[in-house]
């Protein structure tokens, strides 16, 4: 469990940094201002945590199921974007509709890494006791402020071509989610298996299929008729 936990923040602060390749130099020390102030604000909650709190949080399922339900939409709306800007690059033209959505995934920067920061301030105040909790915190977000446009410009070096990047941050978002299940079900299944079959809802979802890949046949039929 440990493991897994740890290879989400990896993949959550990479897929965070990969985000940010995509920016200006200017957006990107925006950010990372904003990641460092929230790091030094964080100190007077994150002294109140101790270790066994932390991990009673990670054992609590009905927390983790809460948890994966923002994981969850935040991987999507990453994805969202990759499919998007692939669609934008090569579709012409491109619906009103279709850029403005595109420009709102675009800016949305990702609210996974704010967890993953509060996370590491807190693990820095238990590993430095005796120290000025306030210093810790001002350590930690200096180091926010400097790791942040360096790990962008390490990106950019890394993957200088942008498909590469879009492809590898979709790939790491579809990994995340992934381990994001196996993290936040930690062995609890939402139904249990059964032995026997319900023909009749199984003929009930095949229906169901069937009759909507006809109307979606359909409706593509009359639109080409109708296109040309």
């Amino acid at each position: 469990m440990d493991t897994i936990i740890w290879l989400l923040i990896i993949l959550i602060t990479l897929n965070f940094l990969l985000k940010q390749t995509f920016w200006t130099w200017k957006a990107n020390l925006c950010t990372a201002i904003a990641a460092a102030a929230f790091a030094m604000l964080m100190w007077r909650y994150a002294i109140q945590q101790s270790k066994t709190q932390i991990a009673d949080w990670l054992n609590n399922p009905a927390l983790m199921l809460d948890t994966s339900v923002i994981l969850t939409a935040e991987v999507a709306l990453q994805m969202a974007f990759c499919l998007l800007s692939v669609h934008v690059a090569n579709m012409s033209p491109i619906k009103k509709r279709t850029r403005w959505m595109h420009r709102a995934l675009y800016w949305f920067p990702g609210v996974l890494i704010l967890p993953v920061l509060f996370w590491g301030l807190t693990q820095l105040i238990f590993a430095l006791p005796g120290i000025s909790f306030k210093a810790v915190a001002g350590g930690f977000a200096l180091f926010v402020l400097i790791i942040l446009p360096l790990g962008r410009w390490l990106m950019l070096k890394a993957m200088p071509e942008p498909d590469s990047r879009l492809e590898f941050l979709f790939l790491a978002n579809a990994l995340v989610a992934i381990l994001g299940i196996v993290a936040t079900v930690n062995g609890q299944t939402a139904v249990e298996g059964v032995s026997s079959v319900d023909w009749g809802a199984f003929i009930g979802c095949v229906a169901i299929f069937l009759a909507g890949g006809a109307c979606g046949l359909l409706i593509w039929i009359v639109k080409r008729k109708l296109k040309y």
